[in-house]
């Protein structure tokens, strides 16, 4: 599961990105390859895409507005920052606020890279991200959660609407169902993000133990780049899901999760050789949710609320629902970071914000007195 980048690899990426910057400010300038070449090593790969993904966009409104991204100013940078937060009427798509936080970050880099002035530090375009945080706000949009049971107080109680036990039960029964019921499972029991899904090598599961659990080595997460490593427990039902679809697919080694092929007709071809596509889970998880939904599993969930419910849902979705059936079991906050590696207690609030809304001081009230 590490990513590993060896010299040639190093030198390979390293020209990429000097490439990248040389493309926003020309080719006359020299670039800082040491710069470069430290950044490649400290940032994962999402950060390196992202990276190259923002400067084509901040070249891409420069030359829209016949601008020299060389000689950009606070003034311009300003003036994108109104037109992404729709201060200023702009062709420009609106973004949230941290989407905006993250394009100057590495717009400001790659000026630094080139030797330039960052014209991203000013005191113009701090205050105009100000003005904007005020307009935009700085809430983020939250993934649907995926809760085992779905949206219920109770958690005895019988399965509602959206819920991991009714896209668990929509599953084929045949290889395809087999690999989505034991992506479904590791999702649930680990809270692992998409990209750490698609990374479990089989040889990084350790199990099943005597009572039927295992245990996952996560060698490397998006809190963890330093490859400090940490472990996640695995249930016994999920340690047979496992197994039913490693024996299917013939799974020995490698890649856990993997694409299964289908023929026109949808019957099975087989399982692919590498890893499955991090950006595919969260289409799995809509499908499932439509085959649920066509299966009759959703109770009265109308059409236009599964359409709400496949637009809201990502690859996230899962993780954000461990979240909250943990709060309501009464797990401590310490304990949910330490078990789902999460850094930012912050960001654990926020996903059980809904649950506590549903379940505080003012739904007792309420209930109390609408009787």
């Amino acid at each position: 599961m590490t990513e590993l980048v060896g010299r040639s690899g190093e030198r390979e990426l390293v020209a990429q990105v000097v490439g990248d910057v040389r493309e926003l400010v020309g080719p006359a300038l020299v670039v800082d390859a040491d710069l470069v070449a430290a950044a490649v090593r400290g940032w994962s790969h999402n950060t390196r895409r992202a990276f190259r993904s923002d400067l084509t966009i901040w070249g891409r409104w420069c030359r829209s507005k016949g601008r020299t991204p060389a000689r950009a100013d606070a003034k311009m940078v300003a003036e994108w920052i109104r037109a992404l937060a729709g201060i200023d009427p702009s062709a420009e798509k609106i973004r949230a606020m941290a989407t905006i936080e993250r394009y100057l970050v590495n717009v400001g880099w790659a000026y630094r890279m080139a030797g330039l002035e960052d014209p991203t530090v000013a005191p113009l375009v701090k205050l105009e991200k100000k003005a904007a945080r005020k307009i935009r706000g700085t809430r983020q949009r939250q993934a649907r959660a995926i809760r085992f049971k779905g949206d219920v107080t109770d958690l005895d109680a019988p399965a509602t609407g959206v819920s991991l036990s009714a896209l668990l039960k929509a599953t084929r029964r045949d290889m395809l169902g087999a690999r989505d019921r034991a992506l479904l499972k590791v999702a649930y029991d680990t809270g692992c993000r998409r990209s750490e899904l698609a990374a479990i090598l089989v040889s990084d599961i350790d199990g099943p133990d005597a009572e039927g659990a295992g245990l996952l080595e996560i060698a490397r997460s998006k809190t963890d780049q330093e490859g400090q490593g940490t472990l996640a427990y695995l249930s016994p039902p999920t340690m047979r899901a496992i197994e039913a679809w490693r024996d299917l697919a013939h799974i020995d080694r490698g890649a856990l999760f993997r694409r299964v092929e289908t023929y026109f007709d949808g019957s099975i071809r087989g399982a692919g050789e590498g890893a499955l596509n991090p950006g595919t889970i969260t289409l799995i998880y809509k499908r499932l949710i439509r085959q649920a939904f066509d299966k009759k599993l959703l109770g009265p969930v109308s059409e236009a609320e599964l359409e709400r419910w496949v637009a809201g849902v990502s690859s996230h979705s899962i993780r954000v629902g461990v979240a909250q059936d943990n709060f309501a079991a009464g797990e401590s906050l310490p304990a949910i970071m330490q078990a789902y590696r999460w850094r930012d207690p912050k960001t654990v609030m926020r996903y059980g914000a809904r649950l506590a809304a549903k379940s505080g001081a003012s739904a007792r009230m309420a209930a109390r007195f609408s009787k």
